[in-house]
């Protein structure tokens, strides 16, 4: 049973984190979703990865693009390397778990495209391997993580780093930047289409 100190607990870091909020993460995440949107404007896609929870909000996100976020348009390119089992599961057989996203990266993502990557510790092997291929190849990189990790950041071209060790206050946080993302791309490829 949740006592109602540990309720109260989680909302107060909650508020605690949007009121430390950086300025400059805000300054990122416009410069990082228009990074993205110029990838569209390539005829690149915008791809999400994760591991846990950050695969449910790498998927949702991914959604967001590919279906609508808040008007009716034409679907984005993209998706998220989270989503199909049956890959995963053929993958995680034949090659080791670090490799899961990095196989993937190699062969779906050129130039164009944009690799978004969560972790809330920024110590995701698998996700860091997706980064470094990413970076190999000359994609856009945004991360999103609650933690400075320095191997993480040295492969990003944007960090969104949430100030907070709660994973569950990183990851609601992150929900809320990835929605704002996924908001700023569709008006940014709205704008331009007319």
């Amino acid at each position: 049973m949740i006592r109602s100190e540990d309720a109260t607990n989680g909302a107060q870091e909650l508020r605690r984190v949007l009121d430390i909020l950086p300025i400059r993460l805000f300054d990122d995440l416009v410069a990082a979703a228009t990074a993205a949107s110029a990838s569209l404007r390539k005829r690149g896609g915008i791809y999400f990865v994760g591991n846990g929870g950050s695969a449910a909000e790498a998927e949702h996100l991914a959604a967001e693009l590919v279906g609508r976020f808040a008007v009716e348009r034409a679907p984005l390119r993209g998706g998220a390397l989270t989503a199909s089992g049956a890959l995963l599961t053929a993958l995680g057989n034949d090659y080791p778990a670090d490799e899961l996203f990095a196989r993937q990266v190699q062969g779906l993502l050129d130039e164009r495209d944009t690799l978004v990557a969560l972790s809330t510790s920024g110590r995701s092997r698998n996700v860091l391997r997706a980064l470094e291929e990413a970076t190999r190849l000359g994609c856009t990189r945004i991360g999103f993580t609650g933690n400075w990790d320095v191997e993480f950041t040295a492969r990003c071209d944007w960090v969104l780093a949430v100030p907070s060790i709660s994973v569950p206050r990183i990851q609601e946080v992150h929900l809320l930047l990835g929605h704002t993302f996924c908001e700023i791309v569709e008006r940014t490829i709205m704008s331009r289409a007319g």
